[in-house]
């Protein structure tokens, strides 16, 4: 016996369904729908009859059936089908005595179409067409003034109910059209990312390999192994996210593996030092006993945090080591975490320069701060302690069914 959730299951996927059909073959939409009205006006001509009305008669249907197959191009001549459902309609008035319908579906349907799809030109001239049809059908019909209330009213919310439609097809246009947006620029982000930080630690051990040949030959060899590790690093994390982009799993393509997080720190750490700054690191707030040792202190460990706050944590360090190495002149950096009171706190500070009065020369520290706000956080750089060097401080709000200690 099927379960209420199971039941609603059904129904969202045959609701995604006929969605889909429709996006693909708007022309079987349309035929279904000139069905289903046709449909409802053959009901008056089978549903038995008094005596004192008129008879059902074949030309009669077959006139109402005129009206009705127009719908197919509702789309396409949304206002030559309305004159034309008009047309067949005031000749089934003139001229032959048939049964009446309690709705005139085919009108609102059109209605609605041209409410949907038509430039507003077109819907001003179909509103004065239906302010001058109506009035004369009603005439026609009964000339009572409930039937003409009743057939404003109906019309109305044809209309109304189409211009909805419309605003709610532009909004979820615009939606997507923003998300796309939002995307771009998060693709963006990552690929600076990436890239800058691997491209700067090329650039300082390339700079540092002439003069280690000659006088540490050594140090040449680590240098060189330095920017061959970098640039492995930058491919393995550009098949990272292009793997994410594919839309499927081609043959040969890129997995699709998760992006970094806190557990890749060290990794990061120990990339900076190889280009020769000297990196200190630490969290608070998270600690764990030491494996196989449980009398002993425990140690710092890293917080458990959802994937995409570990992600934005990776980067946000990532780019503020990238311009220690590019623009401070820094001998050491320190790097640590603090997890307190909900919130994942990120701080990076060197010993170089300090802030550059110059305009900056890239996005980083702009991609930091919307890293943060993406998530609810903060992000203040500027001058380190004692003014001295640079400070980078991130706050990141951690949902607290992720945020406990392993």
């Amino acid at each position: 016996m099927s379960t209420p959730w199971t039941v609603r299951g059904y129904a969202r996927e045959w609701s995604h369904r006929c969605r889909a059909l429709g996006t693909a073959n708007p022309l079987l939409v349309d035929i279904g729908i000139a069905l289903l009205v046709q449909a409802a006006m053959t009901m008056p001509f089978v549903v038995p009859r008094p005596a004192e009305l008129p008879p059902a008669t074949w030309p009669a249907y077959g006139l109402t059936t005129l009206t009705v197959i127009p719908l197919v191009w509702r789309r396409r001549a949304p206002v030559a089908v309305l004159l034309v459902i008009f047309a067949a309609g005031a000749l089934y008035e003139l001229v032959l005595e048939g049964p009446g319908q309690p709705l005139p579906y085919t009108g609102l349907v059109i209605v609605y179409t041209i409410a949907e799809l038509s430039a507003p030109s077109k819907r001003l001239a179909a509103v004065l067409l239906l302010l001058v049809a109506i009035p004369t059908s009603v005439w026609l019909n009964t000339r009572s003034a409930r039937e003409l209330t009743f057939s404003l009213f109906v019309f109305a919310a044809a209309y109304v109910f189409g211009r909805l439609t419309d605003a709610r097809r532009r909004a979820n246009r615009i939606e997507a059209e923003q998300a796309a947006a939002r995307e771009r620029a998060r693709i963006a982000r990552e690929m600076h990312d990436i890239l800058s930080h691997a491209v700067s630690l090329m650039i300082v051990q390339a700079e540092a390999g002439p003069v280690a040949v000659r006088t540490a030959p050594e140090r040449a060899e680590a240098a060189f192994d330095a920017i061959s590790e970098a640039g492995r690093d930058a491919m393995t994390q550009l098949r990272r996210m292009l793997g994410v982009l594919r839309a499927g799993d081609e043959p040969g393509g890129a997995p699709r593996e998760p992006q970094p997080g806190l557990p890749d720190l060290p990794g990061l750490l120990d990339r900076i030092r190889a280009s020769g700054l000297d990196v200190a690191y630490g969290t608070t707030g998270v600690t764990r006993p030491r494996p196989g040792a449980p009398d002993v202190p425990e140690v710092p460990d890293v917080p458990e945090v959802p994937d995409a706050i570990g992600a934005t944590v990776f980067r946000i360090v990532q780019e503020a080591l990238t311009n220690t190495v590019k623009h401070a002149a820094a001998r050491t950096v320190s790097v640590r975490l603090t997890h307190a009171e909900g919130d994942l706190c990120v701080e990076v500070v060197d010993d170089g320069r300090g802030p550059r009065s110059g305009p900056g020369g890239g996005h980083g520290l702009v991609g930091i701060r919307e890293r943060a706000a993406a998530l609810g956080g903060t992000a203040v750089t500027g001058q380190g302690p004692d003014g001295r060097g640079f400070a980078v401080r991130v706050r990141i709000p951690v949902p607290s069914a992720a945020g406990v200690a392993r």
